[in-house]
């Protein structure tokens, strides 16, 4: 049995990818299947990207994280959200960012900067001292973002044409990454550590840790049931 520092979970950025992508057996196999599919997928990211961002402006509660100013954006900011449009500035920064981690992940490498990267974009979105902007974005919607980014993810693997038995690998990698990216932002919004004074019960972090287990748990089954059809 190998024993894991469970400390270090949360400070060291590459242990804790490697504890995950032990448990969920991400490996090789999956950065090549995803690195197999990576021309035709760049070609499709504009598209994946732009529908994430009308999906945000479905629910004022996810739109009112774009009005404030982003860490790096130099223009003028919406002054509310119906002057907030799709085509605005700051969204199409926004969505700049959001296409450049798409090709981010489908290009690779997959060494330790790039664990750094998922890690760090995980961050940006918390209100961290380190920032100069001061976004913060509940975890609920974070959750739900990366659900919806997944699906979307499956549904343009769908359209490539591939065979049945590499979409098959194909989907599960990218499951098994997106789950991992997700790990990466419990770290930060489910951290027993950050105030050890008022750290919760310990039942209360097994419930967060099970309940990230849970959803990689529920995303393989979903996809079990679309090959099962």
């Amino acid at each position: 049995m190998q024993h894991i520092d469970e400390k270090k979970l949360y400070s060291d950025s590459k242990y804790r990818f490697d504890y995950v992508a032990a448990y969920m057996g991400f490996g090789e196999k999956d950065i090549n299947a995803i690195m197999g599919v990576a021309e035709k997928m760049r070609l499709l990211v504009s598209t994946l990207v732009d529908a994430v961002y009308v999906k945000q402006f479905e629910f004022d509660i996810t739109k009112k994280h774009f009005l404030p100013k982003n860490e790096g954006f130099q223009g003028e900011t919406a002054a509310s959200l119906d002057e907030l449009t799709l085509d605005h500035p700051q969204i199409k920064f926004r969505k700049d960012f959001l296409g450049k981690y798409l090709l981010r992940i489908l290009k690779g490498p997959y060494d330790e900067r790039f664990l750094k990267y998922l890690d760090w974009v995980a961050k940006i979105h918390t209100d961290t001292p380190e920032k100069k902007s001061k976004i913060n974005v509940d975890y609920i919607h974070i959750n739900a973002l990366m659900g919806y980014v997944e699906s979307a993810i499956i549904d343009t693997v769908r359209t490539l044409g591939l065979d049945r038995e590499e979409e098959g690998v194909v989907l599960s990698a990218f499951n098994k990454l997106m789950w991992i990216q997700n790990d990466y932002y419990a770290k930060y919004y489910l951290n027993p550590y950050v105030n050890p004074e008022e750290q919760k019960e310990s039942s209360s972090n097994s419930i967060d840790m099970w309940s990230v287990i849970t959803g990689v748990i529920a995303g393989a089954l979903g996809m079990w049931f679309v090959y099962q059809k």
